[in-house]
Order: structure tokens, then C-alpha cells, then sequence
């Protein structure tokens, strides 16, 4: 008979409040009962210990190099902007995300805290799925150490306006063929996982995970005829912002910098997928009625 190995663990998240503790001690104490290998992320075992919520520590991770091969899960513990930061040490090494929910809505952070036993337990008899989630990469001429070192995003990549409340102009071509010059305050390129994020609060579509397609969602539009545009993932975005100010913003998920006016941004699929942990229970569909409450009107 062969003997099971210990599963590997990285864990990292966001300590909030004390309504955070006890999901962390929960989480741990059972990593630990079942002889999980456990290394933590440093700043996030630094406020643990802070915190008193470890009695000793473990090792520690700082960087996407730390990580290559030598996990099986990757634990993250917050809301889907946790998710989003975990994307950032993951990379292309393949290793599982899984998402224990410490926050509010939670699309991507499936574990609800009320389960969190439940869910260890088919995490650590790996009774789960995983599903394949698409990112998209940002090139420009401009140099930027920043965006250089993980140039990708997992929901979306933005340009919006900065420093004023005049809007921008977005000059907007699809595989070298122009589409328009959107007017507006600005314009998401979102994946079908973004789907459910910013682009939804602006009016965009909801697109299932396995849909092989990118949407363009604009913010504000002044122009009233301009509308969200699904487009083959395939698809080459090429973007030139203008406007009163001499720099706009660009944001890649959570990360945001300041780009120069002018600057050609080109925007495709990358080249590496992440994979997320799914359950029987908890697929997308039955996160999207919850989150979204279909069926609360009894006649739906």
C-alpha cells in the first residue's frame, strides 16, 4: 500500500477584524490536525503572530519564485480581491487556488466560513474539481518595471481618467481594424471572470467561465449609443488614450498606475491559464443565483 503524502499548503490573506480570527484558527488548527505542510506568506504570518493567532511560526514565502513546484493548494483567505493578489505569486506555475470567503460578495472565494470544516476536508481528500480561468496581457512602449514583472490580469485591465472630471478619449481598434473612439470616463476589457466584477456595476454581461470571449464594457459613455461589446478572445486590442490631463490610469485587476497620454496600450489573451478549485456545491451557476438572489421573487 502506498502511503499518501502530506498535501502541501501555501496560505496567504487579509487579516481585517477579530470576526477574521476565528476562521484563521479555524483553518489552521485543521491544516494542522491533518498533517498538512503548511508555509505562510511573510507579511500575512507577521500579523498573524501580531495577532496572536499562531503559537509558532512556519515557513514563509514572499515571491512567485518561492512557490514554483513544491505546492499542491494555494489557500487564500479574503474576498475575491485576495484572490486577485494570489494570482500575482501563482503565475503560470499551475498550482490550485482555492478561496476561503472572509469577505462580502465573493464570486471567485467559494468556502463560505460557515462550511470551512466541511470544505478542508474535501481539500485535503481532494475531492474537488478545477476550473481553467483565462487571463489577458497588457504590452506598451512605455517601460515600467511594475507591469513588466506580471503584466496580466485575471478580471480585468481598465483605462480610466485621473486628476480631473473631464472625460478621455479612447481611440479603440480590434485586430488593427478600427472600432471606434469611445468618450467616456473610461473602458474595461474584461475576462469572463471579470464578467461579474466591474464590468457588471457598468452595465456589461455576465458570461459563464468556459466562454471563449473578451468583453468591452465603456464607463460613463457620453456617447448613449455606445454599449458593452463581446468579443472573440482572440482578438487583439490595441488602445490610445487622450484627454485634458497628461497621464490616465490603467489598472490591472487591483494594480493601478498612472500611463502618460498617447501611450499605445495592445491588450490579448495571455498565454497561461490559473486554475480554480471548484466543488459539487459551490459551481458558478449556484454562486451566481446565490450572490445575485435569482429566484428570491417566488415566481421565478
Amino acid at each position: 500500500m502506498i502511503q499518501q503524502l502530506p498535501l502541501r499548503i501555501a496560505l496567504f490573506g487579509q487579516y481585517y477584524a477579530n470576526d477574521t480570527k476565528p476562521i484563521i484558527r479555524e483553518i489552521i488548527d485543521g491544516l494542522a490536525a491533518n498533517l498538512a505542510q503548511i508555509t505562510i506568506e511573510q507579511h500575512f504570518q507577521e500579523e498573524l503572530l501580531r495577532q496572536e493567532l499562531l503559537e509558532v511560526s512556519f515557513p514563509t514565502f514572499t515571491e512567485h519564485d518561492d512557490l514554483t513546484n513544491r505546492f499542491d493548494i494555494f489557500m487564500s483567505i479574503g474576498g475575491d480581491g485576495t484572490i486577485l493578489k494570489a494570482v500575482t505569486f501563482v503565475r503560470d506555475s499551475g498550482i490550485p487556488i482555492v478561496g476561503i470567503n472572509a469577505g462580502r460578495l465573493g464570486f471567485l472565494a467559494k468556502v463560505q466560513k460557515e462550511r470551512i470544516s466541511d470544505f478542508l476536508a474535501r481539500i485535503l481528500n481532494q475531492t474537488f474539481t478545477l476550473s481553467q480561468r483565462q487571463l489577458i496581457s497588457l504590452k506598451m512602449a512605455l517601460p515600467s518595471s511594475e507591469l513588466i514583472t506580471f503584466p496580466f490580469a485575471l478580471n480585468e485591465i481598465t483605462v480610466s481618467r485621473k486628476d480631473s472630471t473631464s472625460m478621455i478619449t479612447i481611440d479603440t481598434a480590434l485586430n488593427e481594424e478600427h472600432l471606434t473612439s469611445y468618450w467616456a470616463d473610461g473602458l474595461i476589457i474584461s475576462t469572463p471572470t471579470g464578467s461579474t466584477g466591474y464590468s457588471l456595476s457598468c452595465g456589461g454581461p455576465i458570461l459563464l467561465p468556459e466562454v471563449e470571449s473578451l468583453v468591452l464594457t465603456p464607463i460613463a459613455p457620453h456617447n448613449l449609443n455606445a454599449r458593452p461589446l463581446v468579443i472573440p478572445n482572440q482578438t487583439k486590442i490595441r488602445l490610445k488614450v487622450s484627454g485634458r490631463e497628461s497621464h490616465f490610469l490603467i489598472s490591472l485587476d487591483s494594480r493601478v498606475f498612472a500611463i502618460p497620454n498617447e501611450t499605445e496600450l495592445e491588450i490579448a489573451l495571455a498565454p497561461f491559464a490559473v486554475n480554480l478549485i471548484e466543488f459539487a456545491d459551490e459551481t458558478f451557476l449556484n454562486t451566481l443565483r446565490t450572490k445575485m438572489m435569482w429566484g428570491e421573487d417566488k415566481r421565478n
